[in-house]
């Protein structure tokens, strides 16, 4: 009678973590950063249908590296928890820790109990009426939660971007300074020679403190190029999105 196969526990969930990690390290970083005007997400993400950004209710938004199935699973979760307490409660009850809760409990669960972990690490994050207010939390494949203050990189190269944001960032950039700053980043996520990374390379979205209800915007095309350019005048995202029809700068929310 043959015996067995053991692995310890120990073992086990530094295997699991070790394939994880290694499945997360593959893909392109991202970035989430407050800046004066509310919270700014960016990453490299040259696909206009698969998105790694996204709302999930009213100030509350969602970003993702890893698996995409894996994290748009999550997302979709995340949505329909949203949906179903405001309904039953009320908006207000909707909040960012809650969420990231729900999300620690599903994350936790995959990692000590199915046959592999999910390869992702998301950021929950909620715009506030002022800064001080923000909530930014980062949950990694064990279900590991974050509370963040003012940034966080997450993804392949997050330590070295890490390193860059806490050299560089300051509370109440505007927001062509913080998106500036977050590209320059993941343009140098590697010690070989920077990378171009033009704004047709890149997705990006703010939560707007200045909007009542639906914070969530995109940034695309000429706006996005704008903002990237330090010698352009334009600082931050309009009041209003353009009017003009089939203008690629128009920031709609999902």
């Amino acid at each position: 009678m043959s015996m067995p196969f053991y692995v310890s526990p120990e073992q086990l969930m530094k295997d699991r973590a070790d394939y994880a990690r290694k499945g997360i390290a593959r893909g392109r970083s991202a970035v989430v950063l407050a800046y004066e005007g509310g919270i700014a997400f960016v990453t490299e993400n040259p696909s206009r249908a698969l998105h790694k950004i996204s709302e999930i209710y009213d100030r509350i938004a969602f970003a993702a590296v890893g698996k995409y199935n894996e994290f748009e699973n999550l997302r979709v979760a995340g949505v329909r928890y949203a949906d179903l307490r405001g309904y039953s409660y009320d908006r207000s009850d909707v909040t960012a820790r809650g969420l990231a809760n729900a999300y620690a409990q599903t994350l936790g669960t995959v990692f000590t109990q199915e046959s592999k972990p999910y390869e992702v690490e998301i950021v929950v994050a909620q715009v506030g009426r002022t800064q001080d207010e923000d909530q930014i939390y980062r949950l990694t494949y064990d279900g590991s939660v974050g509370d963040e203050h003012g940034f966080v990189a997450m993804g392949g190269a997050a330590e070295h971007i890490t390193e860059g944001l806490q050299e560089r960032w300051t509370p109440g950039m505007d927001l062509g300074a913080a998106l500036r700053l977050a590209v320059e980043l993941l343009a140098h996520d590697t010690a070989e020679s920077p990378r171009e990374v033009g704004a047709e390379q890149l997705e990006a979205a703010v939560l707007d403190r200045k909007r009542e209800r639906r914070t969530f915007r995109r940034i695309a095309g000429p706006l996005l190029e704008a903002l990237l350019n330090q010698d352009d005048p334009t600082q931050d995202v309009p009041e209003i999105d353009d009017p003009k029809p089939g203008s690629h700068d128009t920031l709609t929310g999902e």
